[in-house]
């Protein structure tokens, strides 16, 4: 609880509390554009998204679709977390040799880097 949010005023300590619900439910989805095609929705069974589901993701769900429609292609992803993951940015490098877009550090081989 943010407790800058909550004031209680008197001039004897209340012992006050109040219950506050965190983290309501979430979805999270995942898509994917081309020029032909639009992949997805495809909806994260998990509470966030991490670097491991996410791999999971591109690894048994988006990269077979991609490969199958065209060999030729250039994937895009921005700087979020789960995409920064080692696990991640090791895959993309391997599979996807010069042909991946996103956060990268030293050790990666992309296209091109995602600006700051």
């Amino acid at each position: 609880m943010n407790r800058h949010n909550i004031r209680i005023w008197r001039t004897e300590n209340p012992r006050a509390t109040m219950e506050h619900v965190r983290d309501l439910p979430k979805v999270n989805v995942f898509c994917a554009v081309s020029s032909c095609k639009v992949y997805g929705p495809f909806f994260f069974a998990e509470p966030a998204v991490t670097g491991i589901n996410y791999l999971d993701m591109l690894q048994l769900w988006l990269m077979p679709q991609l490969q199958e429609d065209s060999e030729y292609f250039i994937f895009q992803q921005d700087g979020a977390p789960p995409h920064f993951h080692f696990d991640v940015r090791a895959h993309l490098s391997a599979y996807l040799l010069g042909r991946w877009i996103g956060r990268t550090s030293h050790n990666d081989s992309p296209l091109l880097t995602w600006p700051p």
